[in-house]
């Protein structure tokens, strides 16, 4: 464990992202918003003047491989802090690996909620974040007819369970559900979207991930019920995908995310500018992306202010502490571990672009246990964009 006697040596933290297999898309993103927020922290003088040094794995999409690796990172690099996962089955294989050696575990991500540790930040959106709003969003404008598909593990299920919850409280209904392989294919999705075209829904509920996204939206475009003109809403569709299936299979679908990469703030003007100097294109920036950035720079301030990677400390440090993110500002509630985040509903247009059509007025408490589940909470009104968009 790092200590602030060390001086002069780096602080060395975990980041646990695949950069290949089915799920490195979305977390090749978040591998960058990481490595960019420590650039920036060690470009600024590092931390009491030392840097922030990654010891960097990619567990290669298999999820038994995120286990192992924070394993070793924890007993072998002698680190105690780590950034990782995208995927909630491969957050729960790091997540006793945690616990047994009280290290701390950043998780960028969004997630179905019911869960708490003392040693895991969540930084990513829970139910009352964007399964509310968008639940409220797709029933008020479109109907409240689901079809929910996804891939088959733990978070699409629970998340679908959620969702069905929060639809059904909305006086909705679920006519169908189907779930495919996280190595789902074109053609795994003919015999769901002939399905589709027959019980005609209003609104299609994703959360395929990966690669099967991609693949998803890509048949639905080709199938016969693209003309029900029914959209997709998704909660884990986002820029990264929509750069790899084109914008012809995105345009119209929808999102609820507490980042979209063309949101008008200065914070994201800047992160855009610094993300495109580092890696040469914006196409990949993600909400996860964002999330995984700005975890980096409320542990840094946390160990500013601790000076030692100590669990006990950082963690009595970060209750409560906020930041100015690219989405607005962000704040970790005290009470779970989890984040204060914006909600927005975004809409992919013809070039590929997600246009914010509503947002919340303020940043939304975490609910992870959805104690207060109402669609008609005033902390969750949906209002059209306060401000402009950044041109793309």
């Amino acid at each position: 464990m790092q200590r602030g006697s060390e001086a002069g040596s780096p602080w060395r933290v975990g980041v646990l992202f695949s950069q290949t297999g089915v799920t490195a898309i979305i977390e090749r993103s978040q591998l960058h918003g990481a490595l960019l927020a420590i650039d920036e922290v060690n470009e600024a003088g590092g931390v009491h003047g030392r840097e922030i040094q990654p010891v960097i794995y990619d567990p290669g999409s298999v999820v038994a491989r995120y286990g192992e690796l924070a394993e070793h990172l924890l007993s072998e690099d002698g680190v105690n802090v780590i950034f990782g996962c995208y995927m909630s089955s491969t957050r729960k294989e790091v997540l006793p690996v945690i616990e047994r050696r009280n290290a701390l575990f950043f998780y960028p991500t969004l997630y179905e909620g019911f869960e708490y540790s003392a040693n895991v930040i969540y930084g990513g959106a829970a139910p009352n974040q964007n399964s509310v709003p968008l639940a409220s969003y797709v029933m008020e404008n479109y109907g409240n007819r689901f079809y929910f598909v996804g891939s088959d593990y733990i978070y699409p299920r629970e998340s679908n369970r959620v969702m069905r919850n929060i639809v059904r409280q909305g006086g909705g209904e679920v006519v169908g559900e189907r779930y495919v392989s996280l190595e789902a294919g074109p053609d795994d999705f003919d015999d769901i979207l002939r399905e589709i075209d027959r019980l005609r829904p209003d609104v299609i509920f994703s959360t395929v991930v990966g690669t099967g996204t991609i693949n998803l939206y890509r048949a639905y475009r080709r199938a016969a019920c693209r003309d029900l003109g029914v959209p997709i809403a998704s909660l884990t569709t986002n820029e990264a995908e929509v750069a790899a299936m084109g914008a012809e299979a995105a345009a119209g679908h929808i999102t609820a995310a507490p980042y979209f990469r063309n949101i008008q703030t200065a914070a994201n003007r800047r992160f855009l500018e610094r993300y495109q100097r580092r890696f040469g294109t914006v196409s990949d920036v993600t909400s996860c992306c964002e999330a995984a950035y700005f975890q980096v720079h409320l542990f840094a301030n946390a160990l500013r202010s601790t000076n030692t990677t100590d669990t006990d400390r950082l963690r009595e440090a970060l209750r409560g502490a906020d930041f100015d993110a690219p989405q607005g500002r962000v704040k970790i509630d005290a009470d779970n571990n989890h984040t204060y985040l914006q909600s927005r509903i975004g809409r992919v247009d013809e070039h590929g672009e997600y246009i914010v059509e509503m947002e919340v007025t303020r940043p939304i408490k975490p609910d992870p246990y959805l104690v207060v589940p109402a669609l008609n909470d005033w902390s969750l009104r949906l209002m059209p964009p306060r401000e402009g968009l950044i041109n793309s």
